[in-house]
């Protein structure tokens, strides 16, 4: 079994999609979480929190912007301080945005760099004093096929970002593992969220369905299945894993090569 009692988690995104999947499994395996979620998502965070709690672990919800590192440290310490301490971070907090890279201007560059990629950073910084003096921690990240394995046209600043989360998370694997903690990330394939369901920065419905045709297993992901991954490097029984991305596609990029 993989469990996580007497644990505290903290997630970013948890309203909807991967977040609230991984929130409500982690209140499942034990742990106390923290629900970190944008004012501007029109996600209500209340379901997951009832989500957590039916499992009778406490629910903490947190407004904040990953891109504000105010926010960040606030959240962290709120966490600290009502939920008692902080083991586990998952950075999943992230923004796609559709756009030819000639029209790609700085200000839309830097915003979305600064929230997929210096969100995660900012989510580990704050968390890694606490987790160096406990002498334990899991910091995970969520990066994706799109930038870990393979490109996204007209989403060039979305795979820079996340190709980004890959090289920071074995930078802090290596700086970090002598001190009880592991660093790792899962890259998504296509999963069904409202992210990908949205058609004017994402797949759409549509895009949706003809991109499963080309999955070998035969089908786009659910939420559920990334957040099964998270459980596992979240879990004593990864306790020898650092540095890795994990991929969870269903084959998609081994058919692409």
């Amino acid at each position: 079994m993989l469990r996580l009692d007497g644990r505290v988690a903290l997630v970013t995104g948890a309203a909807s999609g991967i977040g609230a999947a991984t929130a409500t499994l982690f209140a499942e395996a034990g742990a106390d979480v923290a629900l970190c979620w944008y004012a501007g998502d029109p996600h209500d965070v209340g379901p997951v929190a009832a989500a957590v709690e039916s499992h009778g672990r406490r629910a903490l919800t947190l407004e904040g912007d990953v891109a504000r590192t105010e926010d960040v440290e606030r959240m962290v310490e709120e966490t600290i301080a009502q939920l008692g301490r902080l083991d586990i971070v998952v950075a999943n907090a992230a923004i796609a945005r559709d756009v030819a890279s000639e029209d790609l201007d700085d200000e839309r560059w830097l915003n979305l760099l600064d929230v997929d990629l210096g969100g995660v950073f900012r989510c580990f910084r704050a968390a890694l004093p606490h987790m160096v003096e406990s002498g334990w921690g899991r910091l995970l990240a969520t990066s994706s096929i799109a930038g870990a394995v393979q490109g996204w046209p007209r989403h060039a600043h979305y795979t820079a970002a996340k190709a980004g989360v890959v090289g920071l998370v074995r930078s802090l694997a290596v700086e970090y593992a002598a001190r009880g903690i592991t660093v790792n990330a899962v890259a998504p394939g296509v999963i069904v969220s409202p992210q990908t369901l949205d058609p004017v920065n994402s797949l759409g419905p549509e895009g949706l369905e003809e991109f499963s045709k080309g999955v070998p297993v035969g089908r786009n992901g659910d939420p559920l299945e990334i957040a099964n991954a998270f459980l596992f490097l979240a879990s004593e029984r990864a306790s020898y894993i650092t540095g890795q991305t994990i991929v969870v596609d269903g084959g998609v990029t081994l058919s692409l090569v």
